[in-house]
Formats: structure tokens, C-alpha cells, sequence
């Protein structure tokens, strides 16, 4: 598909939404939300690529030619953890290219560095057949408490397209990564969003750091909701999106 045809299928009035997902790269999982988002939206995923040696600034890249292919002016990001992560990065280098930030259960930094340095020898080690039963064991973690049992069945389903080497080489890469002392830089109006019941990931306490450095960075609490919170039946993040992304416009009324 050529580069122009792209950019026929996007609505030229609409602002362009690119979903960048977490760790599991396949974007399967913003399938509840896209039909949400394009209400108001563009919508365009960003599956990332299986590759074993992919770096971050070689994700950054395949992203900004994503960019390039599907809209002739900047976009709004909205990245799902590890898509936060490398949403703000491209934020940082391609400021010029990002318009709005939508960052989910994310982080600039993790700590915990010896279990995540230990993590991809671990899931070598163990079938990559079996991990659809570690998940079942570790869900706890990763949903809410309310989330319906289709939910969760249809998560398993699409989890099913998970590249090995792409998953174990993105939890390389969150081992490496802190933007901490750059956050201050981020130039794009920044909504950060965080599950105040996320066992995986402390996002409703990053939210509040990154919330505090980005200049002008909205944080809102998801009450209830887990780290896996887009697959919920009760939320609408177009809702959420469009109703933050409306007051960013000029001449918006600041005082609703």
C-alpha cells in the first residue's frame, strides 16, 4: 500500500489517534477502545515488530515512518505501558511530530532492575507453548477485580499472536530505561492515566511524578481498574480522550 493511499483512508478534519501497545506488541488489545476512539478520532495501531535486536531508537523510527505514512501533520500518542514508554521517547526526540500524549499505567523508570535483568532468562527457559497458562497464573496482577470473565477470555484469545522475540527483547529494553531527569522536557499537552488498583506496575504513583514534571500534565485516577484496564467493559477511554483533548483546543473553557 503506498504512502499517498495511506493517507487518503485518514479523515483530513480529524485529529490522528496512533495506539501504541505494551509489552505484548500485538495492539489486540486496544480492540475495545479503537470503535470508542474513532467517534472523535483517526485510529491507527501500531503493532510493534518481532525482532530480537530491536533497540528503542529503532522502535522510535518504525514509528515516526508509521507517522509519516498516515497523517500530514503531528498526531496524538496513546501508549499502554511499555507503548507509554515509548511514546514519551518519541515525544523527546520528534517533539515536532507528537501533538498530544495519552500515556496508560506507565512509567519513566521501573526499580526493580534485578527482577527485570532476571526476567527475559526466565521466560527463555520455559516453553514459549506454555506461556498462555503463566498468564492464567499471573492475571491477578494484570486485571480488575470487576473485569467480566469475557473479558478475560477474549484477553487469552488475542494474547495467543505474542512474538517471543519481540517480548523478551522489549523487557530488555524496560530494564534499560529511565527518562526521569528528561521528563521536564516534553514539549506535547500530556493526559497521564493510571489504574489505582495496577498489582503490576506502581502507575498511579508514576503518574503523579511524571504528572508533576511535564509541563502542564493532566493526571486522572482510573478508580478500581488494573494495569490490563482497556480491555474493560466499563471503560471508555474515546470518552476520556475526547473530553480532555477538547479543552486542549483553542478557545476551550478551561472552567468546566
Amino acid at each position: 500500500m503506498s504512502e499517498h493511499h495511506l493517507r487518503d483512508l485518514i479523515d483530513p478534519d480529524s485529529h490522528t489517534v496512533i495506539l501504541v501497545p505494551g509489552l505484548d506488541g500485538t495492539a489486540e488489545l486496544f480492540y475495545r477502545q479503537t470503535p470508542l476512539l474513532a467517534r472523535a478520532f483517526n485510529v491507527v495501531a501500531f503493532p510493534l515488530p518481532d525482532h530480537r535486536k530491536a533497540t528503542m531508537e529503532d522502535l522510535i523510527d518504525d514509528l515516526v515512518q508509521l507517522i509519516d505514512e498516515v497523517s500530514l501533520r503531528p498526531v496524538i500518542l496513546i501508549g499502554e505501558s511499555f507503548g507509554g514508554a515509548l511514546s514519551m521517547s518519541l515525544a523527546l526526540r520528534h517533539p515536532h511530530l507528537v501533538e498530544g500524549l495519552v500515556i496508560v499505567n506507565s512509567f519513566p523508570y521501573l526499580e526493580n532492575r534485578i527482577e527485570l535483568a532476571v526476567a527475559p532468562w526466565i521466560i527463555k527457559a520455559v516453553p514459549w507453548a506454555a506461556m498462555p497458562f503463566v498468564r492464567r497464573f499471573t492475571e491477578h496482577r494484570l486485571h480488575s477485580a470487576h473485569a467480566l470473565d469475557e473479558d478475560l477470555q477474549e484477553f487469552h484469545t488475542r494474547m495467543q499472536g505474542i512474538g517471543r522475540d519481540g517480548y523478551i527483547r522489549r523487557l530488555e529494553l524496560v530494564a534499560q530505561y529511565d527518562i526521569r531527569h528528561r521528563l521536564q522536557d516534553i514539549a506535547a499537552p500530556t493526559l497521564f492515566l493510571a489504574g489505582t488498583d495496577d498489582r503490576l506496575v506502581p502507575s498511579a504513583r508514576w503518574a503523579d511524578f511524571m504528572g508533576a514534571r511535564v509541563p502542564g500534565a493532566e493526571v486522572v485516577k482510573l478508580d478500581g481498574y488494573g494495569h490490563c484496564c482497556l480491555i474493560n467493559h466499563d471503560l471508555d477511554l474515546g470518552s476520556i480522550v475526547g473530553t480532555w483533548w477538547s479543552m486542549q483546543q483553542p478557545g476551550a473553557d478551561l472552567s468546566l
